[in-house]
């Protein structure tokens, strides 16, 4: 935020546009926006017809005014007149000055209705009346409203105070004036407000709880545990929370209502809510707040999860896996040089074959300088880079890997040339060697297959780049032998990466979860609901992505988030999982994103 527009808390409330701002429900997002508008210099009206309610949105204030003296950001002057600037009362009768209220009542469309008529019989012809839902229309209740034209949504996102997205929804009803105020006033309390229509979950909902309930029925279906689900998603999207722990802390039941809205605005089967959030809802296992819902919590309201009887088991209950101790690659491009990398720095013995002793050792050479980086940051000393490239040994064939405990191949992702591969390392590697491919989205057991040991092969999907992300997506088939997992997970725990145990289905984990998101955001460009940069900006500031969707699609090249969008869609044949035109059209444009110069946006050439 420019510091020149910093509202000057010595400003009187009444020069201040919006000076006066009454918020109906006083929950936890309530108080949390009337705490942003206290210390904006607004006068704030809080109403709920729950004393205890405003007595705590009080005590809430006193709170965290005190601990931000205390942090020496805020002088105790300012602290007393934020809160003298924080009134409670509990009738709407009190919101009859303001000039804006942002009602903030439970999800129940009669509820918030009821509010609005209260409203209109108070407020001042000219107040403008906002609600705070991410799920409910706000057309249809701008319409029951006697005043249709200053009715519209304004979405903070918990916790207001510090979550720097404000979504500003205006019904085909709302005066443009009283979006401009609202968006003004957005940017006075210092939040970056982005302009949407009126649809079910808007922009950063919208996207984000079609994964959260991808992720749901995922857990559902038993393909991986909970834990997995989470830290695949944490670790190989970088995201602040796992989709599981993500809805214990928004609240099952309030995913389940948002989710029943959107799949009745657009009837794509990926917005139906998964029946494992009704099955929580309906047992009141609704979270964090209930103290239970896809994990246990330490206490009703608590963020201390608590061992329950899904917890993985600290023993080790896994069968007794094979000995490694070398290791070979196959492959010279990016990702193979990062796996070499990694395993070399682990202290393995390395094989780095490619299609001609050149390219192996331009691939060691790539591995040299990053190592050098490494050594020239402080994160390894000169020494165990010396001894980590000398356990590499660069290879022109193929026949460099008879010795091979474990055979990792990082080639083209094409299942022919990949089922060729598996055929060489079939009739190269010695009996007991595990064989491992590292492919994002094609059928493991096809590779499988190709040999004429299918018990010995399994996946193992690294992320990009290798050295620095710490998952490892472990992928057994039907017919992977129990040692070969256990080897291979022993391995991932040497190399120091997290393994995350899932079935051989299009997408693993991490995939069919981050692309389908993708393509939803696409489709939103599609349709002219929102621009690329505030579709980005929701997703980073509301979500707390480390990327934006576009972004990383550029980044990951469009034509590889096309050829996984079709195999998801070959997979599980679900129509909302169809490849956007758009994108489509993009990469037979020959606009694959950063690496050619244009994707979604244009890139400067190197």
């Amino acid at each position: 935020m420019d510091p020149q527009s910093t509202p000057d808390l010595s400003t009187p409330a009444s020069s201040l546009p919006l000076s006066t701002v009454a918020v109906v429900g006083l929950g936890t997002m309530g108080t949390g926006i009337a705490e942003v508008l206290a210390r904006a210099g607004r006068e704030v009206i809080g109403i709920d017809t729950d004393e205890a309610a405003a007595r705590q949105a009080v005590a809430t204030l006193e709170g965290t005014t005190a601990r931000a003296v205390a942090r020496e950001r805020i002088t105790e002057r300012e602290r007393q007149d934020i809160l003298a600037r924080f009134r409670t009362f509990t009738d709407l009768q009190a919101a009859a000055d303001a000039d804006l209220v942002i009602e903030v009542v439970p999800e129940d469309y009669e509820l918030k209705r009821q509010v609005f008529a209260g409203l209109d019989a108070v407020v001042r012809p000219d107040t403008i009346l906002a609600t705070g839902t991410n799920a409910l229309s706000v057309t249809r209740l701008a319409a029951d409203s006697q005043r249709p034209e200053r009715v519209l949504g304004v979405h903070f996102f918990n916790p207001a105070p510090a979550m720097k997205l404000v979504e500003v929804v205006s019904s085909v009803l709302t005066a443009p004036t009283a979006v401009a105020a609202v968006t003004a006033l957005a940017h006075d309390l210092g939040k970056d407000p982005i302009a949407v229509g009126d649809r079910p979950g808007f922009v950063a909902d919208g996207l984000l709880f079609g994964y959260l309930n991808q992720a749901a029925a995922m857990y559902e279906a038993r393909y991986a545990t909970r834990e997995d689900i989470d830290a695949a998603m944490r670790l190989g999207c970088g995201l602040p929370m796992g989709p599981l722990a993500l809805l214990d802390l928004i609240g099952v039941d309030t995913a389940r209502t948002v989710l029943e809205a959107m799949y009745a605005d657009s009837r794509d089967r990926l917005h139906a809510p998964a029946p494992i959030l009704g099955q929580l809802a309906e047992a009141g296992l609704t979270g964090r707040k209930a103290g239970r819902g896809f994990y246990t919590y330490e206490a009703p309201g608590s963020a201390t999860v608590v061992p329950d009887a899904e917890s993985p088991s600290s023993a080790d209950e896994r069968s007794a896996g094979r000995t490694v101790s070398s290791v070979g690659v196959a492959g010279s491009g990016t990702m193979a040089s990062g796996i070499a990398e990694v395993f070399a720095k682990a202290g393995f013995k390395v094989v780095l074959a490619a299609r001609s002793l050149e390219k192996a050792e331009t691939a060691k050479a790539r591995i040299a300088k990053s190592l050098g980086r490494s050594v020239d940051k402080g994160r390894m000393s000169a020494e165990a880079r010396d001894t980590a490239l000398a356990s590499i040994t660069p290879a022109g064939s193929l026949d460099a890997f008879a010795d091979v405990d474990l055979a990792v191949e990082a080639v083209a992702e094409d299942l022919a040339v990949k089922q060729e591969l598996f055929q060489a390392l079939d009739k190269v590697c010695k009996p007991g060697a595990v064989l491992a491919t590292t492919t994002s989205s094609l059928p493991v057991v096809a590779c499988a297959r190709a040999t004429s040991r299918p018990e010995d092969v399994i996946g193992m999907h690294f992320f990009n780049p290798a050295p620095a992300m710490k998952l490892v997506e472990v992928v057994r088939t039907v017919l992977t032998a129990d040692d070969v997992h256990a080897t291979v997970r022993a391995v991932c725990a040497k190399v120091r990466k997290h393994p995350v145990d899932c079935g051989d289905r299009a997408g693993f984990i991490v995939n069919a979860l981050l692309f389908p998101y993708l393509n939803n955001a696409i489709k939103m460009v599609e349709e002219h609901y929102a621009s690329l940069d505030d579709i980005d900006a929701a997703m980073k500031l509301g979500g707390g992505y480390p990327m934006g969707p576009f972004e990383l699609l550029d980044v990951v090249g469009l034509d590889v988030s096309l050829a996984i969008e079709k195999v998801l869609h070959a997979e599980f044949r679900d129509p909302g999982l169809a490849p956007s035109p758009l994108l489509e059209h993009l990469v037979a444009a020959g606009c694959l994103g950063r690496k050619t110069g244009r994707g979604f946006r244009e890139y400067a050439r190197r």
